[in-house]
């Protein structure tokens, strides 16, 4: 019941010395537990208010909107933030931000898998976990421009579907019973909430 979990913060500078920033936190459960989700988008909310009041409602937007799986109609995940071409103020300032960032993922995703981890499961419930992680893979296969970038060009084929997981599942046109603890989370990919 432990949900997955992805971040990356990166910088970029040309020879011509343009320069940004781009990364973020995203957080993939199967299962909603509303409080590990308030946890969750707290402690990003709270970084991010510590450098600009505007970063935690503009980057959760934008996490909502780039993870969207368009062909599903479906988010990949709960969100989080996600940034790119981040450069409208000095580069030391958005540094220590993503700096930031980077340490907020210990506290604000550890104490979640340490309260899921043991969880027991059924069988149904893992398949739909393998439902859900092959929503992950389209996701990345079709839509994020990382993977995409590096398979166009050229890049080390493992080490850009490392992301992927080891197992994933697909049934055809898979639909959750009504009132299901399935529809339920499924109503949240296709209607993101505010979380905190």
């Amino acid at each position: 019941m432990a949900p997955t979990m992805h971040f990356n913060y990166r910088y970029f500078e040309t020879d011509g010395g343009v320069w940004w920033f781009g990364g973020g936190t995203d957080i993939t459960p199967s299962y909603l537990f509303e409080d590990d989700m308030k946890h969750f988008h707290g402690a990003y909310k709270n970084t991010c208010d510590k450098h600009d009041p505007e970063f935690y409602p503009k980057f959760k937007k934008w996490a909502d909107n780039y993870f969207l799986i368009k062909h599903r109609g479906e988010t990949r995940g709960l969100g989080g933030i996600f940034f790119d071409d981040l450069n409208d103020r000095d580069p030391e300032l958005i540094f220590n931000f993503a700096k930031d960032c980077v340490d907020t993922v210990v506290p604000a995703y550890v104490p979640i898998v340490a309260k899921r981890c043991d969880s027991e499961f059924t069988q149904e419930q893992k398949q739909w976990q393998q439902l859900r992680r092959g929503r992950y893979v389209e996701f990345n296969l079709v839509y994020d421009r990382g993977t995409v970038f590096g398979l166009k060009t050229g890049g080390r084929i493992e080490s850009i579907l490392m992301s992927l997981p080891e197992t994933a599942r697909w049934e055809y046109c898979h639909e959750p019973k009504p009132d299901s603890p399935e529809a339920e989370i499924l109503d949240c990919f296709k209607n993101p909430r505010e979380w905190v």
